[in-house]
């Protein structure tokens, strides 16, 4: 055996490192750290610099990490932004165009857009690529030309962003470091630190407020805070940025006006819960928020406002929308797969890197300063309908005024559109919403008047979620929002549970029947409700079980 080996020039199993891809990822590295936790923000490094990742390349990173290759594979592979090619491959083209084909972006004719742009670019540098969402709904269809987001995009905006070159992310136009402080910015943090707060009191302050987390679950904060600052040092916070969720967009929105309430916002809890270092996990779509993020908080490290400032770690995402679950980004922060933990234990008792965490996000730390300095009574003294608080609402689909809009917690859609949307779109009638997402359900037009908020919806087998309401009308399929929304799940499963990974492919399919097999897909769903690992798999039937209590008539 061993001779038949030594005739035939038989190599042991596994690539040889190449010594040309070595010294190209040795002159793109420098002098950079190589710990495992850096494995996506090297492998970003590699994407940037040459559009694609080579298999060489991909060796020659693991190398250098010390790390086995299929280890490095299996995350690089994992994300939907790198780009991974073998040798005998054609490279990837010189420019990508994104079209986002979530429900917003759907209901505006991104279909359509992808075709003609297809028809249009029809050469072997340019790659049209349907993507999930981007979040920037309320400006629908968004196509991304490299880095750079086209609004209400047009073959013809497309072409001319490509033509001029166009394809970098601006910075937004926000309030910088130094007006922030000009503004009275950074002087409540000064005063915890100056012993003029307790962070007993401050706690105390943000319980009495109701002030629940504004990612979606809703988790009370002073709870939340509590129950960290209660674990052993060291503590670590990681801040959640990571909104995928179709029809959100409101972290983006706040982050683009006004990043230093955020900042301080996040310092406050540190101080509260006792936490030196922090993470903060933005999702890669938003490229103009992550270069507004490295300079003011290159700013802010060069002038601190504070003696004892954190230290602060901004780490990218690389598209993949459950790293919006909490344990999901924290396997990424680890430089891993972003695959959901099983629980207990649970963030706050080992979390990133096995140490208690305080998991955010960065909504809820928007709010912190300005609840403090107005206090609890002016926050509960918002609401409607018996509800308390404020909630930011992102507005998409078929009304005049979509965005973000600040409104009382309990203000039912029926309000919202009339008050604050501008009315529904001329020539349409309002139909159907989504009050909480893609994984918030949908709702028919007459239970318009529900309050929205945390658990007034559960009767309807529907939920708030992260706000992200979305507005249908009665020249929309509901069925057919139904199944792009089973899509997407199916395109962000993580795979690693069969309920989910093999339950929404499945009920994908049975959705493009043209008369639904209600049995299967009830059973199906009951399924992936009870097993799933996470909330992706367990809120995933939520719209097609809408459509089958709400619309029998559109899938009979």
């Amino acid at each position: 055996m061993t001779e038949k080996r030594k005739k035939k020039g038989i190599r042991p199993k596994g690539r040889s490192v190449n010594p040309v891809a070595l010294s190209e990822i040795d002159g793109l590295l420098g002098e950079q750290p190589l710990q495992r936790d850096l494995l996506i923000e090297q492998l970003h490094k590699i994407q940037d610099h040459y559009g694609y990742i080579s298999a060489d390349r991909l060796v020659a990173l693991a190398e250098r990490m010390k790390l086995a290759p299929v280890e490095v594979y299996e995350v690089a592979s994992f994300y939907h932004h790198f780009d991974l090619i073998k040798e005998d491959e054609e490279v990837t083209p010189a420019l990508t165009i994104r079209v986002c084909e979530s429900l917003s972006c759907q209901l505006s004719g991104a279909e359509k857009l992808t075709e003609r742009l297809k028809e249009s670019t029809n050469n072997n540098k340019i790659r049209i690529q349907k993507v999930s969402c981007v979040g920037r709904c309320a400006k629908a269809p968004i196509a991304v030309v490299g880095q750079n987001p086209v609004e209400q995009a047009t073959v013809e905006k497309v072409i001319q962003a490509v033509e001029v070159g166009e394809i970098v992310a601006t910075i937004p136009n926000a309030t910088c470091f130094e007006a922030y402080k000009k503004s009275g910015g950074y002087q409540f943090i000064q005063s915890c630190l100056a012993g003029e707060k307790t962070a007993e009191s401050i706690i105390d302050q943000l319980d009495a407020s109701g002030l629940r987390g504004l990612g979606g679950a809703g988790f009370p904060v002073a709870r939340k805070w509590r129950i960290v600052r209660d674990q052993p040092a060291p503590r670590l916070m990681a801040v959640n940025i990571d909104e995928g969720e179709p029809g959100t967009f409101k972290d983006r929105h706040y982050l683009e006006q006004d990043p230093h309430r955020f900042l301080e916002g996040m310092l406050i809890a540190a101080w509260a819960v006792g936490i030196e270092t922090i993470y903060i996990y933005l999702r890669d779509e938003y490229a103009g928020c992550r270069q507004l993020l490295e300079r003011e908080l290159a700013a802010l490290k060069d002038s601190p406002p504070v003696d004892q400032l954190p230290t602060i770690y901004l780490r990218r995402g690389a598209g993949a929308y459950i790293c919006g679950e909490e344990s999901a980004m924290i396997e990424s922060l680890e430089g891993k797969r972003g695959m959901p933990r099983l629980r207990p234990p649970f963030l706050a008792q080992k979390g990133l890197f096995g140490r208690p965490t305080l998991e955010h996000n960065m909504e809820s730390l928007y709010w912190v300063r300005e609840l403090l300095e107005k206090g609890a009574k002016w926050f509960t003294e918002q609401g409607l309908n018996g509800r308390k608080g404020l909630r930011s609402f992102s507005v998409s689909g078929r009304v005049n005024k979509q965005g973000v809009h600040l409104a009382p917690a309990g203000i039912t859609v029926n309000a919202l559109i009339e008050e604050y949307c501008g009315g529904m779109l001329e020539g349409h009638t309002f139909k159907a919403y989504l009050p909480g997402g893609a994984s918030g359900g949908i709702l028919p037009a007459h239970l318009g008047d529900i309050p929205l908020d945390f658990d007034t919806l559960n009767e309807q087998g529907c939920f708030i979620g992260s706000a992200a309401v979305i507005v249908l009308s009665d020249q929309d399929s509901v069925r057919d929002a139904a199944l792009n929304l089973m899509r997407f799940f199916e395109h962000e499963s993580c795979g690693q549970c069969t309920p989910c990974r093999a339950g929404t492919e499945k009920a994908a399919r049975l959705m493009e029947a043209p008369c639904w097999d209600k049995a299967k897909l009830n059973d199906l769903s009951q399924v992936m409700i009870d097993a799933s690992i996470c909330g992706l798999g367990q809120a995933a039937p939520n719209p097609l079980l809408s459509v089958l209590k709400y619309f029998p008539e559109e899938v009979s």
